[in-house]
């Protein structure tokens, strides 16, 4: 009855079975950028920050990490191109297993999203498009990126596998592919960056070329069951927008079946928004119905209209980003239907191993 119950009032906490995965409940911890990762190493105050999140079942996401020393373009954000940073992700994976959670990771290049001072011997930062992002753009210092060459963008896939490799020897039940939020995944997608006239420019073909050979290279390494892609068709980070959407999305959806992955966790278009409206004449519905696997949604989230999303079949689960990081108990929250903390978004990338991490409070059951 209570099951029954729940199913009613409260679809997010419903259980759900992804392939070899038997999640407890729908709310996803999204990946979250902390910079709390010194000189690109997982510290031990995230073994506490993750384990807050974890509960019997569910599913967390890992903030975005590098797979390799061109990967990165902020500051103190983790790597796992080295077997130093696989031995330092051990612990928290160990520690999220002990509570009963499916741990993925989340694997990232930013491509021209960085500065020559990210980058190995000073040098520019790699992308599709030797194009310029508006210096100053959300605060940043931008260097001009150098476009790649063909014969260079085999390495750049290999980084993809081996970083895939690497998780799976730390301990992750697998990998999120990041090919959303302007990075360099993205770079290739969307055509107002991507200006190439080679094999990976020019059609919609080509432009997703780059990343469905990423997914193929990762898949064949672990397994397409251990495997995810974020995307984010609909939005215009970091100067990356394009201008057919919707075939962009839904060419990706069908593309992906090809390999057999287990989620695609796309962030819904409202969030894509510049101005912040809500209202938006695009769906991720399509993208939903053309993919085999798991669909994830993802793009500010609440309780209600997350409940709805499950229960009108628009997702089969939820992430949340801003809620899970001041909630570390949050589906216990979404159970009870009780108030929730406040996030301070001026913590949200500080390198404080404590204020904003792992400070807040749960609840007083």
């Amino acid at each position: 009855m209570i099951k029954a119950m729940a199913s009613i009032t409260n679809p997010l906490l419903t259980p759900y079975k992804m392939t070899n995965f038997n999640l407890s409940h729908r709310v996803v911890l999204a990946p979250m950028t902390r910079n709390r990762s010194y000189g690109n190493m997982p510290q031990p105050h995230a073994i506490l920050y993750y384990s807050q999140r974890a509960t019997e079942g569910g599913l967390l996401i890992t903030e975005a990490t590098g797979v390799s020393n061109t990967a990165q373009g902020y500051v103190e954000t983790p790597g796992i191109w080295t077997k130093e940073q696989v031995e330092a992700w051990k612990p928290i994976v160990n520690a999220v297993h002990e509570k009963g959670s499916v741990f993925f990771c989340q694997i990232w290049h930013v491509g021209r999203v960085s500065n020559n001072g990210f980058q190995p011997n000073g040098e520019a930062p790699l992308s599709s498009t030797d194009k310029e992002m508006t210096p100053g753009l959300a605060g940043g210092d931008w260097s001009p990126p150098r476009k790649l060459r063909a014969d260079e963008i085999p390495s750049l896939i290999d980084d993809f596998r081996l970083a895939a490799c690497n998780a799976i020897e730390a301990g992750f039940d697998g990998v999120e592919i990041h090919g959303a939020s302007g990075y360099i995944i993205e770079q290739f997608l969307k055509d107002q960056v991507n200006d190439r006239t080679d094999q990976y420019g020019g059609t919609l073909e080509n432009r997703c070329r780059f990343a469905l050979e990423v997914v193929e290279v990762v898949a064949n390494e672990i397994g397409g069951d251990k495997v995810g892609i974020r995307l984010s068709t609909f939005a215009d980070y970091m100067e990356c927008g394009d201008s057919n959407p919707e075939a962009l999305g839904l060419y990706m959806a069908n593309a992906l079946n090809k390999y057999n992955i287990l989620y695609l966790h796309v962030i819904e278009p409202r969030i894509g928004q510049v101005s912040g409206e809500s209202e938006t004449t695009y769906s991720t519905l399509p993208m939903k119905k053309a993919f085999n696997g798991t669909f994830i949604s993802s793009g500010g989230y609440k309780r209600d209209d997350g409940n709805m999303a499950i229960a009108n079949d628009n997702a089969d689960l939820v992430a949340f980003g801003r809620l899970f990081l001041a909630n570390p108990d949050l589906p216990k929250r979404f159970e009870l239907d009780v108030n929730l903390n406040k996030y301070d978004r001026d913590t949200f990338y500080t390198q404080d191993p404590i204020v904003g991490y792992t400070d807040y409070p749960f609840l007083e059951v």
